[in-house]
Order: C-alpha cells, then structure tokens, then sequence
C-alpha cells in the first residue's frame, strides 16, 4: 500500500486519515496537537514536522483550516516543500483561495512534484 502523510488532523482531517489507515496505508503524521491516540495505535508515524512528513511518504495530504495555513504548512520553516523530492504528489484538500491555489501548485510543480 502507499506511504501517506497527513498534515492537519482535527475534525475532518482525523476521519479521513483513519480511513485511510484501515485501507491498510502506511501513514506518516503532523498536526499542531497530539494526533489522534488511535491513529498513533493503528501503526501512524507521528513525525515532528511536515518537511519529514515529506521525506518519508510519497503523498502528503494536507488538511488545515485557510490560506496562510496552507502556505506555512507547504513554504514555512521545515514545511512539506523542504522535504519533497522528485515524483511526489502533494493533495491539498483545505477549502482556500483558488488563486492562491494556483500559486502553491507552480511553487511545488518547480519540485517536480504534482499539486492536487
């Protein structure tokens, strides 16, 4: 199965990567809290920042509340763009800006990453 990372694991973000989990995928976690004891108990990794979520999934899914949020998680000091390498596909599913959207994706894009 796929090595997954989450980023964002409050009241959506949880229930998801739970899912994902019982599909029998390999997570790799970051939130701003603890993340959820369950998940820590299913076998997640719980890593100290998303530039390492980055370095050991090959998705990172990221689930956080707005604009600035997503742009700290993917560009701020030890983000997701830190830790990406070559092939890696980065979902963003955080209801944002489209505009600032399409600037995250070309950032990543210049990774030679995808950006969902």
């Amino acid at each position: 199965m796929a090595k997954v990372g989450f980023i964002g694991l409050g009241i959506m973000g949880a229930p998801m990567a739970a899912n994902l989990q019982a599909g029998g995928h390999k997570l790799y976690l970051h939130d701003i809290k603890n993340p959820p004891v369950s998940l820590i108990d299913g076998g997640a990794t719980v890593c100290t920042s998303g530039d390492e979520v980055a370095k050991r999934a090959d998705i990172i899914i990221v689930m956080v509340p707005d604009t600035p949020h997503v742009e700290a998680a993917l560009f701020g000091e030890k983000g997701i763009a830190e830790g990406l390498t070559e092939g890696k596909i980065v979902v963003d599913m955080s209801s944002i800006s489209p505009i600032a959207t399409k600037g995250f994706a070309k950032r990543i894009n210049a990774l030679k990453c995808e950006y969902l």
